[in-house]
């Protein structure tokens, strides 16, 4: 059973790299926090994090998607994910969706549960600003970074638009409207 909820979104940018105020990276030698790239295309992993992440934060767009469809999204050219880890155990991430003309859309970025609250959002979302901004720079054929955008909305964690402001970013554009919200399910459509 589907229940109908009143959600605003808000789509915010930065249009230059100075946009970005980084917040203080924690000291990985008595922190525990380190951040990576997931180099190898892995729509396990990826379903992994965006299930664990989004499931009480209503994220829903992507339970439908096969096994080939993640693969087909992350084979991307620029397509990054970004992985927070706490002692070696994944915290979170962050995920970069290159587009035409210079533009990088942040498709998704939050923490699991159990490691919010712990300043690890910052320094995660700080690093991934900056990975989406010298993307040109991994990417030879690629247009320099002209724009990095993100939408958050009320469903997510109480304190994301917040951290987008504090690291730089605007608001552009403001809407409410009714969505569906429906629940995390198993671990791929169809499977048995």
């Amino acid at each position: 059973m589907s229940t109908s909820v009143t959600v605003t979104t808000w789509s915010l940018e930065q249009t230059s790299h100075a946009d970005l105020r980084p917040s203080l990276e924690p000291d990985p030698a008595t922190s525990g926090v380190r951040i990576a790239r997931a180099e190898v295309p892995s729509p396990e992993f990826s379903r992994f994090l965006y299930t664990s992440v989004g499931a009480d934060c209503a994220w829903t767009d992507r339970l439908p998607w096969s096994y080939e469809q993640w693969r087909a999204f992350l084979e991307r050219p620029g397509v990054e994910t970004w992985v927070a880890y706490d002692r070696d155990t994944p915290a979170g991430y962050i995920e970069l969706d290159p587009q035409d003309d210079g533009q990088v859309e942040i498709a998704y970025f939050g923490l699991l549960p159990a490691f919010r609250g712990r300043r690890i959002g910052g320094h995660l979302l700080s690093m991934g600003i900056a990975r989406a901004w010298d993307l040109a720079e991994r990417l030879p054929d690629r247009t320099p970074t002209k724009r990095v955008w993100v939408h958050t909305c009320s469903l997510d964690g109480p304190h994301a638009l917040a951290n987008y402001e504090k690291r730089g970013f605007r608001i552009f554009r403001t809407e409410t409207g009714e969505e569906e919200k429906r629940p995390v399910t198993g671990p791929w459509p169809g499977a048995r």
